[in-house]
């Protein structure tokens, strides 16, 4: 949906001498907007023991992982590299989860040096890993209401998780191998905008985690209920109340362990970020192809979203009011005819030059960019509470699409010798 008010007021008074100055497109995020929604999920727990871990997928860029940790976030993981980011901007120990799949001894081992509370997705892992870390969670697969999300899988095709049936053994397994703490980890939902299906999601969780305690003879430190809570990418969608998922996710904390109540953690990414974020792009053509087209100069090399899930953006041309309006496809350069960011939208007359706006970028956008066509990703800016525009990712460069080229071969195996050229072919047939 358009960017919050307080967003516009700071930002679109600017915007056209940023754009003169800097050029587009870009990636831009509110500052002020991410720290109050963080925030208000702390205040919406009111004292209770819950920490939210900001997913690091969602939008990894130091300077916003920076900002939410110096707030108390936590840092979700899932692989080395957002392992190394989350320790490069001071987050430590228990402030950082790692939550993988089909996870490599050398990432698991670089997450048990960070001393991270570490999720076991698979029980086979549980075998591998020669030394268990001082807390053992096991990952739920998909169940309940998270059994239908189309995103997920349902129980027999997902890839995630161990099954229902199997988690009573699994914490057995890892209470003989002498871990004495435990948690749970439920995926519960995907971009979830309904807040009695996230509600009912959660609580399968929290349910899922006193009956394990139960069945394994263990006691559950934390219940993790994931992410999954939805943004209203659409003019006409409602947000979730978050007070009313926190309330619901106490309540049945308190119901379903009554002696002592488990810390409640969280992992949210969109939620925190999506709707703080906007792809600043400049229109480059018009045209006619069965369809009114409008090009612009940013392409799904910068937001996939749209072309991967035919999601929903929403897309403005904020200095084009008072124009008759029509509908377009706005679409960019690349040379795939999914590089579509709108089909058949409602626009005000588009020209040549105009600033647009892709809202609601601020997860799960630049993050997922890449550079097929030679399309380089662009740049990532900031809107400080103070109001300043700072730029906290440069666009990418040729000679960054070409650093990883050799320019002459590197040997890795060489054949060998005497063999005449033509046996060195048949051999690679």
């Amino acid at each position: 949906m358009p960017i919050s008010d307080g967003f516009a007021r700071k930002l679109l008074p600017v915007l056209p001498d940023v754009v003169a100055a800097y050029g587009t497109p870009f990636h831009i995020y509110d500052a002020q907007g991410i720290i109050e929604t963080y925030r208000g999920m702390v205040d919406a727990f009111r004292g209770e023991p819950y920490r939210q871990y900001f997913a690091v997928k969602a939008l990894p860029n130091p300077v916003i992982l920076s900002l939410l940790h110096r707030e108390g976030s936590g840092l979700d993981c899932a692989s080395p590299i957002e392992l190394e980011m989350a320790a490069r901007v001071g987050a430590t120990g228990d402030e950082v989860v790692f939550t993988s799949n089909n996870t490599r001894l050398i990432e698991y081992r670089a997450a048990l040096e960070a001393g991270a509370l570490i999720t076991f997705d698979d029980r086979s892992f549980l075998g591998k890993a020669d030394v268990l870390p001082e807390t053992v969670a096991f990952r739920a697969s998909p169940n309940g209401l998270a059994a239908g999300s189309s995103l997920m899988g349902d129980p027999t095709g997902s890839k995630f998780g161990v099954p229902l049936d199997e988690l009573p053994d699994a914490y057995r397994e890892a209470r003989r191998r002498g871990v004495t703490r435990f948690g749970i980890h439920g995926m519960t939902c995907a971009n979830e905008l309904d807040v009695d299906r996230a509600i009912r999601a959660a609580v399968d969780v929290v349910e899922l985690g006193a009956h394990v305690a139960e069945a394994a003879g263990v006691d559950v430190e934390y219940v993790n209920v994931g992410g999954g809570l939805g943004i209203p990418y659409r003019p006409e969608d409602k947000p979730l109340s978050f007070t009313a998922y926190a309330d619901a996710i106490v309540a049945a904390r308190r119901r379903c362990f009554p002696r002592r109540a488990p810390r409640i953690l969280m992992e949210c990414g969109r939620f925190v970020t999506g709707p703080h974020g906007v792809l600043v792009t400049r229109v480059v053509n018009r045209c006619r192809k069965g369809r009114e087209i409008v090009g612009v100069d940013a392409s799904m090399s910068a937001l996939m979203r749209p072309a991967m899930y035919g999601a929903y953006h929403h897309v403005s041309l904020p200095f084009a009011r008072g124009r008759e309006r029509s509908r377009f496809d706005v679409v960019g350069s690349l040379c795939e005819n999914m590089d579509k960011f709108a089909i058949d939208r409602m626009l005000p007359d588009p020209r040549e030059g105009d600033i647009a706006l892709v809202h609601d970028t601020g997860a799960h956008g630049h993050a997922m960019g890449f550079t097929y066509n030679g399309r380089l990703r662009p740049a990532e800016l900031m809107m400080t509470p103070g109001g300043d525009v700072v730029e906290i990712r440069r666009a990418e460069t040729v000679d960054d699409y070409l650093a990883t080229a050799r320019r002459q071969p590197e040997p890795v195996l060489s054949a060998p010798a005497g063999l005449p050229d033509h046996e060195h072919e048949g051999r690679d047939q």
